[in-house]
């Protein structure tokens, strides 16, 4: 019997979602809607749970703890701004993280069929994370425009900056999803890391907050650089670090390598296991 062999080439990275993107496609619109189904407000939820969420923290932080971002003359309105930025990059980060252990285990049905590019399913999970994160960037830029009349162009560097976390987050997610299905107890974990990483990330608090010592902790961090240059072309109005940019890239692109080759090595075991 022949064993199918499947490709490891760093350009499927890239190949693996663009060879199946009609088929990624309406994955992804099955698995975005599907999470609304049966409930009154249907996708409309999507839209509420950022701003609820974004609500919730900024009345902690600001008014509970009385936080302010940087200088005490910022106003929360200002604070809410800049926290929202972090929360979405930390939110597509995490649910596509969160969800990677399960995505395998909740699709047996695939795995027993040959032809099925089991590859695409991380895919699925990032195209679902995306949707939800453009549906906070619009709400993001919309109360910019109302609070500022105007938003900056550099706003529309927003996608080219994203790319490298996409690849870094890929590369974790393709991982995951095939280590969750020999050791189950990676679900009941990845969940306390981001978390984790949430607060050891300028999310809540800018770097420069931090004693020196600190700030290593900080930069250690993956979501840091993505952060911190989000809020620059969204609302500072500064271009990207274009250097650190493409370093950052360069290091994801290895990351979602190294991931896509674990999962393609190990993926002939998935069917022994389920």
């Amino acid at each position: 019997m022949n064993r199918q062999t499947y490709s490891i080439s760093p350009l499927f990275v890239f190949g693996s979602f663009w060879q199946q993107r009609s088929l990624v496609w309406e994955m992804t619109k099955r698995d975005v809607i599907g999470r609304y189904r049966g409930s009154a407000m249907g996708i409309l939820w999507s839209l509420l749970n950022p701003i609820l969420m974004l609500t919730v923290y900024t009345f902690v932080f600001s008014v509970v703890f009385r936080a302010r971002w940087g200088t005490e003359d910022s106003s929360r309105i200002e604070f809410a701004i800049i926290l929202f930025v972090g929360m979405i990059i930390h939110g597509l980060f995490a649910e596509c993280v969160n969800r990677a252990p399960a995505l395998v285990l909740s699709n047996v049905n695939y795995v027993k069929k040959v032809v099925f590019p089991l590859e695409i399913l991380p895919w699925v999970a990032m195209g679902s994370a995306l949707f939800h994160a453009l549906i906070s960037v619009l709400v993001l830029l919309a109360a910019i425009a109302v609070t500022r009349f105007s938003f900056d162009w550099t706003a529309f560097l927003l996608p080219l900056l994203l790319v490298p976390l996409v690849l870094l987050t890929m590369g974790i997610t393709w991982f995951l999803a095939s280590v969750g299905v020999f050791l189950r107890d990676v679900g009941q974990t990845t969940g306390i890391v981001t978390t984790i990483m949430l607060f050891l990330s300028p999310v809540f608090f800018p770097v420069s907050s931090l004693p020196e010592e600190y700030r290593v902790l900080l930069n250690l961090n993956p979501l840091t650089f993505m952060i911190e240059q989000a809020r620059d072309v969204l609302v500072w109005g500064r271009p990207p670090d274009w250097q650190g940019l493409g370093i950052y890239f360069l290091a994801s692109l290895a990351v979602a390598w190294l991931g896509l080759i674990w999962f393609q090595k190990t993926r002939r075991g998935f069917a022994d296991v389920l």
